[in-house]
């Protein structure tokens, strides 16, 4: 069994990552044997701080298949992360500044336990993305003009 469950690679497109902070997260069992089975998707998926907890929206684990329908779960219902008490309050100043949110970077196992990764990310912009791009291309065909000089 691989450590890495799911990434959201939609948030490195779209948020300048300007920290980052691990968190655990309440499962319920259905929703565990989902995740091994690799039914979950995290491209949407982003944590919100509402009281003092903090909570994860959009984050789609697949109901399991031979459960029955009492013990299932619902696909994107919130669920709720564990952190810390001094981190949330440093989460929640740090999204009270405009333009910040807190997308989920990924999702991993550690020590048998289902840990996510979440970010403090500040939106880009479109011309922000043009040139992220514009970079990736420049630096794609110089390590190809590189790779053909060493070839000789």
């Amino acid at each position: 069994m691989t450590p890495e469950i799911a990434t959201n690679r939609k948030a490195g497109r779209d948020f300048h990552i300007v920290d980052r902070y691990e968190a655990g997260i309440e499962l319920k069992g259905t929703e565990v044997k989902s995740i091994r089975a690799g039914k979950v998707n995290v491209s949407d998926a982003f944590a919100r701080i509402e009281g003092n907890q903090l909570l994860l929206y959009g984050c789609d684990i697949q109901p399991w298949q031979t459960a029955g329908e009492w013990y299932n779960h619902a696909a994107k219902r919130p669920r709720r992360l564990l952190m810390h008490k001094r981190e949330i309050l440093k989460l929640a100043s740090a999204t009270a500044i405009k333009g910040c949110s807190l997308p989920l970077l990924r999702m991993y196992w550690k020590n048998r336990r289902v840990k996510v990764e979440i970010g403090v990310g500040k939106g880009k912009t479109h011309s922000d993305q043009r040139q992220d791009l514009k970079t990736q291309v420049e630096l794609r065909e110089a390590q190809r003009e590189m790779a053909r000089f060493n070839q000789r």
